[in-house]
């Protein structure tokens, strides 16, 4: 049955090509929604970019006919901009969201035998509008539901004989292995003896050669920090292999994702040479604010932001573990010099960014496409590293299932160049961990 769906402005903010995405319903936008899209389309940030898409899109659908009236999509629905003058006559005063909210209950007044469905991405609103009776859905495009979100991790029974041979550290290959489980590339991987299951070794999806290997981390750690867990082990095996251009790690504070990626990028560029420069970055919320808010020199205006970055660069390089890697040179000299690198992502736009360890922190309060306009600055040979926690986001215009670092994991879990980990275990100490669960 063909449906009538009510879109908010949070729904155009967040996908711009949102109009589309609804087969052959109807798609109606109060007008409400365009004036409020139209306050934000001189911004800098991600949402200018998507007000001005929108309004790019609903300027060439107007020349298939009167948007008032309706006009055809290419998914087969049609498009129809609602001006119900009444309400118009009668909000004056009143907030946005009560506008759009009377006007979605004024086409379902009117279009009694069609259901209507009001989209928002607004929980408070998807709660005023089903206790006014009207049916209120979250916008699904590109959503990551939290039981989908790909772990990395998988915990695989096998012959005892195979899980000797990674215990040797020796491959095994799919294809001596009869009814092999379907397993992504770069999955970490938990092989556990049939028989015995304390019996266990553990490798990672080579989907290259099509079997899993050891995992290649060395005894003593990455510029000094070991892994202290298996999921930790899992992700310094991504970490230090260059052929995996680009690695997620999602977890809850404490369980070591900036540390680790830190550690590895100082292991791969001053260590090994395998890169030019380690560029650690995290978002100044929102992406494409300017830093001219705080007082002082552009450093002492990023140091808030850049502050976490730098704690862990102080515990690395301090840290007695680290002590045979010196370089003779404390971290603020290599940040001087410029093999260390900490700054915001603001003005990453436009640039290349080739040969380089790059990590960003924070990924959570990213959209899917900033995300892809920082992925795609990587130029040749550069590795890039997502970290962040789903569920500390501070963007309200994203959340746990729409977030740039959950799609990038979930998007890229069939490709052999990208690896993910969720680390669920807290190393951080033991008060931080019982108050990341008590409270």
């Amino acid at each position: 049955m063909r449906k009538l769906y009510v879109l908010d402005t949070n729904v155009l903010l967040h996908d711009p090509r949102a109009i589309f995405k609804f087969e052959d319903n109807e798609v109606v936008l109060p007008i409400f929604v365009i004036e409020e899209v139209d306050h934000f389309k001189r911004d800098a940030s991600e949402l200018g970019r998507n007000a001005r898409s929108i309004a790019r899109f609903l300027d060439e659908l107007r020349e298939k006919g009167h948007l008032q009236k309706g006009v055809p999509l290419p998914s087969g629905g049609q498009l129809r901009v609602a001006t119900h003058d009444a309400i118009l006559r009668d909000s004056s005063g009143r907030s946005a969201d009560h506008k759009i909210l009377a006007a979605a209950l004024r086409e379902q007044e009117e279009q009694r035998d069609t259901p209507t469905i009001f989209v928002t991405m607004d929980s408070n609103l998807r709660i005023r509008a089903d206790a006014l009776g009207l049916r209120a859905e979250t916008y699904e495009g590109g959503q990551i539901r939290d039981e989908n979100l790909y772990s990395g991790i998988s915990d695989v029974s096998a012959p005892s004989d195979l899980v000797d041979t990674l215990g040797k550290r020796l491959p095994v290959a799919f294809a001596n292995w009869p009814n092999a489980p379907e397993l992504a590339p770069n999955t970490g991987v938990v092989l556990r003896d049939v028989a015995n299951p304390k019996h266990t070794a553990l490798g990672r999806v080579d989907g290259r050669d099509n079997s899993i290997v050891p995992l290649r981390i060395p005894r003593e750690g990455m510029w000094g920090i070991r892994p202290r867990n298996v999921e930790q082990q899992f992700a310094c095996d991504l970490l230090l292999d260059d052929k995996v251009r680009l690695v997620t790690l999602v977890g809850r504070a404490g369980t070591g994702k900036t540390l680790l990626a830190v550690a590895a990028g100082l292991s791969k560029v001053l260590g090994d040479g395998s890169y030019a420069r380690l560029l650690v970055s995290r978002p100044i919320f929102p992406l494409g604010r300017d830093v001219g808010y705080l007082p002082g020199t552009l450093e002492e205006k990023l140091n808030p932001w850049m502050r976490p970055i730098f704690d862990n660069l102080e515990y690395i390089f301090t840290s007695g573990s680290a002590a045979r890697f010196d370089t003779g040179r404390s971290y603020e000299e290599l940040l001087s010099a410029g093999t260390i690198q900490v700054e915001p992502l603001t003005y990453i736009r436009g640039r290349t960014l080739p040969n380089q360890f790059l990590i960003v922190d924070e990924a959570q309060n990213l959209t899917p496409h900033e995300v892809k306009t920082i992925i795609t600055r990587c130029g040749t040979d550069s590795k890039i590293v997502l970290t962040g926690d789903p569920d500390q986001i501070d963007n309200p215009y994203v959340d746990a299932a729409s977030n740039g670092l959950a799609t990038v994991a979930e998007r890229f879990r069939h490709q052999p160049i990208a690896g993910h980990i969720t680390l669920s275990k807290g190393e951080r100490s033991e008060l931080a961990e019982i108050a990341s669960e008590l409270l």
